[in-house]
């Protein structure tokens, strides 16, 4: 009798543990699910410089802004890198086969091309696109499914109008690539200097151009009052060369984009250099404030005197877009990530930033820079900040 008590008494335990075990598993929180994001960018290609910028920069705005922990809101972040070649074609079908799927965000875009490219596919899927470096002006309110980490073109052209000051009757010509990078630049230049009162004209240089002498010498003979290059990738030095090698830089006022750091010694020596007026997206030196502190003291870390180059911060700025958009979805439920997003203000490395709402131009500061070479070597000196009001693009609704 004894004895089955005894088993009595133990058969009970075991059912009070269990009913324990099963009330404490009740209460343990579930684990809140993986977010995919497809980073379709440059890793190789006429961009794969700039692409290595974007990725660093994102990388590193993840560590920024989730603490370390790859985590936002709980949800842990899986990054999927496709490498589209800087080719238009590679990325849709990158796109393509991300959406296919299940991917619910994708960003990179380092080309205009490929971010033109991809970002109807965003509203024909429903999906939330964030489109990187890529410049053009037709990213902005293509769709309410695109948004941009980083500046557009008009906003390099509207830095550069302040080099012509208060005159007006000049003769401007715009030396560009014949891409919808250059293509954009030279309708912005129309548009934002033209409009006050300007002639301009244009040379588009094919990208498969690689002696550009013939350019620089119509480039020379075209006589203008002010020269506005917009040049992007691996043959910028050459084409630099060429223009100095014609005299260009010495018979008309140049401006251009101030480019990745490595191509500063293109420009040639300080009494070449020295003739450039230069706009710039981003200068590493340039911005005070925290945010800009973190990452500059953050890849100083990695030595060899490594620090931010020029699309470091769109890639950073990617970073806290999708902090935004993914904590306050609690997820990536498309509508809501797209709310989350609209007029949201934030501190970049830049400075502040906002999206605006209407159509998702990314209103930032941007900056006047020339070079000078204290020891031998080029470095930037910051003219002036130039605040996000004073280059702010025309709204562009969205289609209806």
């Amino acid at each position: 009798m004894k004895q089955w008590r005894w088993l009595a008494a133990a058969l009970l335990a075991v059912i009070a543990i269990a009913a324990l075990s099963a009330t404490v598993a009740t209460a343990r929180p579930h684990a809140k699910s993986t977010v995919n994001v497809g980073i379709i960018y440059s890793r190789t290609g006429l961009l794969s410089a700039y692409g290595a910028e974007y990725i660093e920069g994102l990388r590193l705005g993840l560590k920024y802004v989730t603490k370390g922990s790859n985590q936002i809101n709980g949800h842990p972040i899986n990054l999927t890198l496709v490498d589209d070649k800087t080719d238009p074609a590679t990325a849709v079908s990158a796109a393509k086969d991300l959406i296919g799927k299940g991917y619910k965000i994708i960003a990179g875009s380092t080309s205009s091309g490929v971010g033109l490219t991809v970002a109807p596919l965003a509203a024909q899927n429903n999906i939330l696109f964030i489109s990187g470096p890529a410049a053009s002006d037709a990213l902005t309110g293509v769709n309410r499914n695109t948004f941009r980490a980083g500046r557009q073109t008009i906003q390099d052209v509207l830095t550069a109008a302040n080099f012509l000051g208060k005159s007006t009757g000049k003769k401007v010509l715009v030396f560009a690539q014949d891409s919808a990078f250059g293509q954009g630049n030279v309708a912005a230049v129309k548009a934002y200097i033209g409009g006050k009162g300007h002639a301009v004209s244009q040379i588009l240089v094919p990208l498969s151009a690689t002696d550009f002498t013939p350019f620089a010498q119509q480039a020379k003979n075209a006589n203008a009052d002010l020269l506005f290059v917009a040049w992007a990738g691996t043959t910028a030095g050459a084409m630099w060369r060429a223009l100095d090698q014609q005299n260009v830089l010495s018979s008309t006022t140049v401006t251009t984009g101030l480019a990745e750091k490595a191509t500063w010694g293109s420009y040639g020596d300080a009494g070449t250099a020295s003739k450039i007026k230069f706009l710039s997206h981003y200068v590493y030196t340039a911005p005070k404030n925290k945010v800009n502190d973190w990452l500059v003291k953050e890849m100083r870390k990695r030595g060899r005197g490594q620090s931010p180059d020029l699309f470091t911060p769109d890639g950073f700025v990617t970073a806290e877009m999708l902090y935004r958009a993914i904590s306050k979805a609690d997820g990536d439920d498309v509508g809501k990530m797209i709310s989350a997003l609209e007029g949201y203000q934030f501190l970049a490395p830049k400075g502040v930033q906002r999206i605006r709402p209407e159509d998702h131009a990314m209103q930032q500061p941007m900056f006047q820079v020339q070079l000078s070479f204290p020891n031998g070597k080029p470095v930037a000196k910051i003219i002036k900040a130039v605040s996000p009001g004073n280059v702010q693009p025309p709204v562009k609704a969205f289609p209806s």
